[in-house]
């Protein structure tokens, strides 16, 4: 103990006569251990921590599974009613859905604004193992003849109801439903995705058919059953409905996924990527301060031959130095929390809306226990060659030249190989950064079929019950619509369910009169997106109506059904045909037939990565369950956001219970490329940081090896040798190692390139521009950073050389 105390005591004397290296050591390991903590902190938060629910190993999802195209997804009623009764497995199994959409309107004493509204069955508590902060949850005895009853979130009851314990009996509307809290919910449960308000309808019919995967269904596993049980009895009895329900369940299975694992799927390549990212930014870090080290440590030879001499063996040299790398990493670490702080907060405000758990991010003992670990590895890793390399002591050598000697070959050939591999690593880095750039501009490339310029986006829902409720919605917008076209700035306006660049969409089969229709068994129904819109959309979003017409107001409730087709579903149901005339069905809310009154342009509905799909759009006043809430978008004739205020007060003076949130089209389609935004930004940060940490390492070795050579190149000069021939002798030794680095490099970059080939869009991952520019801009980068030791070599007095020397 005392001869560690005394190490710790010596290496921070030693530190402090040199507080620039010092410095510069700490804010280099700072950068590399800040960024990674910052990184593992939202890995960790998304990935690693456990759900915070009771025993969260045993929540598990319950999906549907379509063998044939390995996609899975939501389950229809029926199908759930079976596995709920069916199965053994499972200590309690509920469904949930967004009945009303993933957002509605919530009026709470006449006030009207958006909350997350989750239709659930009365054991969805129970799987998640939760009680109510105060009042009750649903029992698992409600039915539909009890009184309609709600549970609120905490986040809500603090918002809207101030905390008050009287809220508890108080109502609460939403689609022109009161219903009673009888709950408040603890903070941070909030499962689905920010829910508000949880409710098991009194009187709320199910979808009654196979084919409508509306619900998504939750389990908790018992204690005696595993995953794998649970998966095999869940799959005999999927196999069964397949062979009693050919239509609707032929190749359908059924999939047991821990509910982690479904929560966070889609995030975990984003956040690994930006994981290794950071790694191999701290690599380049501990390579540039592993140079520093030595660097030092050859101008501290007398010194440690002083401690030789005294009796100091290599092992107690190299604990030394070891001791003051410890130290440095120590308080790189303490500097790198602080760091991560900051580095957290920004990473939560770039993410994207969908990151799961993105609440829960915040430094925690795991994030702190990972700094100091990484800390002591990096130390290791930047400490102990330099430690082994100095340890070697010639005496007499050392003493003769004052400390004025060289590390020996050995310390040369190993700066110059850190040098290579902090190049080849910033290559790399910098190739993996320029790919998903390429990516990126590609996907705002992208032709979407519509106009984003000057429209603005008002989301709205007018609350509707039923039938008859729906039809008075969709008169409400059907009096609205001419008033906002009235309003000055305002060149177009219309509605519509289902806005491109939202997950607000419906899909699933359609049929074609003449055709095999929905009840003949063994036949897939080709598939479509279903788009409910009001009249004159697609002049709004400038979408071409490429043949017969659009809908008009006389496609009303009591009209004969229409609808209209994209080109990617006339091609589909009608190759080489004209669809316009033709009879078409489909399984959105009414089993009969439409004629196809127009062909309109392809769009692409989810996102710019993919391809448009086929769709088929219908009228908003003969489909009212789907009319009653439309975003509206505006073409204007300046900026949309300043007709805002206009419309807001339109709207609520036409129906005030209607909530209302505004925005751009510009700004809907950028959301919809936030992952691949986020991603792309971070990873360029780091990008960009690995370059000028390598830029530095290769300046930092130059420089240092043209003052260990001074007196040789004085002796050079001397001799005869020109300025040139010395900055060619300098120039050129760097650019052997940028160039070998650069070779490195692009091996490094093609495996990265090959992992991230999910992520990029319309670019290989042996893309020839960043495979050829990314190794030129490194290498010309080091050559300009070894252009300034070179030019003060060129510049050496001979004499003055000889004479220090």
């Amino acid at each position: 103990m005392n001869a560690i105390l005394q190490d710790l005591r010596y290496a921070l004397r030693s530190l402090r006569r040199q507080p620039a290296f010092a410095m510069l050591a700490i804010g280099t390991l700072a950068l590399g251990i800040g960024a990674n903590a910052a990184i593992f902190t939202a890995v960790n938060a998304v990935l690693l921590r456990p759900l915070d629910y009771q025993r969260p190993d045993r929540i598990v999802a319950l999906t549907s599974f379509w063998q044939k195209t390995g996609r899975r997804g939501s389950v229809s009623a029926p199908d759930y009613h079976d596995w709920h009764d069916s199965t053994k497995s499972f200590a309690s199994m509920a469904y949930y859905t967004y009945a009303l959409g993933d957002e509605t309107s919530v009026i709470v004493d006449g006030v009207a604004d958006y909350g997350n509204v989750v239709l659930v069955t009365p054991e969805f508590f129970d799987v998640f193992g939760v009680d109510a902060l105060m009042g009750r949850t649903i029992p698992r005895t409600a039915s539909a003849a009890d009184a309609p009853a709600a549970v609120i979130g905490y986040e809500m009851w603090v918002r809207r109801f101030g905390g008050s314990p009287a809220t508890l009996g108080r109502t609460v509307s939403f689609g022109q439903r009161a219903v009673t809290i009888v709950g408040i919910m603890p903070p941070g449960f909030a499962f689905p995705d920010r829910t508000d308000i949880w409710f098991f309808p009194a009187a709320n019919p199910e979808t009654s058919s196979r084919s409508a995967h509306n619900y998504r269904v939750v389990a908790r596993l018992k204690d005696e059953s595993s995953l794998e049980q649970a998966q095999a009895e869940l799959s005999a009895l999927a196999s069964r409905l397949s062979a009693a329900y050919p239509a609707s369940n032929e190749g359908k299975n059924a999939a047991v996924v821990p509910l982690r694992e479904q929560l966070v799927g889609d995030s975990r390549p984003t956040l690994y990527l930006l994981f290794g990212a950071v790694g191999l930014v701290l690599l380049i870090a501990c390579a540039n301060v592993a140079n520093l080290l030595l660097a030092r440590a050859t101008g501290r030879t007398s010194e440690l031959a002083v401690r030789a001499a005294l009796g100091a063996g290599r092992g107690r040299i190299v604990v030394q130095l070891m001791t003051e790398s410890l130290l440095l990493a120590i308080v790189a670490a303490a500097a790198g929390l602080a760091l991560a702080r900051w580095g957290v907060a920004a990473f939560v405000a770039l993410a994207p809306s969908g990151l799961p758990r993105a609440s829960e991010i915040s430094i925690d003992w795991r994030v702190v226990a990972f700094t100091l670990i990484a800390s002591v590895l990096a130390s290791v890793l930047f400490g102990v060659m330099p430690a082994v390399q100095a340890s070697r002591v010639d005496l007499n050598g050392s003493l003769r030249q004052g400390g004025r000697g060289a590390a020996g070959g050995g310390g040369a050939r190993f700066r110059s190989g850190l040098v290579v591999a902090e190049i080849a690593l910033a290559v790399a880095l910098v190739a993996g950064a320029a790919l998903l750039v390429r990516s990126f501009v590609a996907l705002g490339r992208v032709e979407l079929g519509y106009s984003t310029d000057r429209v603005l986006v008002v989301r709205t829902t007018v609350p509707a019950r039923d039938l008859d409720g729906a039809r008075r919605a969709t008169a409400t917008y059907a009096a609205l619509l001419p008033r906002l076209a009235a309003l000055p700035g305002v060149t177009a306006v219309a509605g519509i369910r289902g806005l491109p660049g939202t997950a607000m969409h419906s899909n699933g089969g359609y049929w074609l009169e003449g055709g095999p229709g929905p009840e003949v068994a063994g036949v897939q129904a080709p598939q479509a997106v279903f788009t409910v819109i009001t009249p004159d959309y697609f002049r709004t979003m400038t979408i071409p109506v490429s043949r017969g017409r659009d809908f008009s107001a006389r496609d009303d409730f009591d009209a004969p059904l229409v609808a209209i087709v994209n080109q990617a579903l006339a091609r589909q149901a009608f190759p080489n045909q004209d669809p316009i005339g033709r009879q078409i069905m489909c399984g959105l809310d009414t089993p009969r037939f439409m004629t196809i009154v127009g062909v309109v342009g392809n769009v692409r509905e989810y996102d710019p990565s993919l391809a448009p799909l086929p769709e088929l759009y219908m009228p908003y006043r003969q489909h009212p369950s789907y009319g009653s809430a439309l975003t509206l978008v505006a073409r204007t004739s300046g900026e949309p956001m300043a007709l805002a205020n206009a419309f807001r007060e339109a709207i609520r003076t036409a129906d005030p219970d209607v909530p209302i949130r505004a925005t751009t089209m510009t700004e809907t389609v950028s959301a919809s490329v936030a992952t691949p935004r986020f991603r792309t930004l971070l990873v360029g940060a780091f990008a960009a940081l690995a370059l000028a940490l390598a830029i530095a390492g290769v300046y930092g070795v130059m420089a240092y090896a043209v003052s260990r050579r001074t007196a040789e190149i004085g002796v050079r000069m001397a001799m005869g040798a020109a300025s040139g021939d010395i900055l060619r002798l300098v120039m050129g030794q760097g650019l052997r190692l940028a160039v070998a680095g650069a070779a490195l490099g692009c091996a490094l970059a093609y495996g990265l390139a090959l992992l991230l080939r999910g992520m990029l869009f319309a670019i290989a991952p042996a893309d020839p521009v960043v495979f050829l520019a990314v190794p030129l801009v490194l290498v010309a980068t080091a050559a300009a950073a070894t252009a300034i030791p070179a030019l003060r070599a060129s510049r050496v007095d001979p004499m003055a050389a000889l004479r220090a020397d």
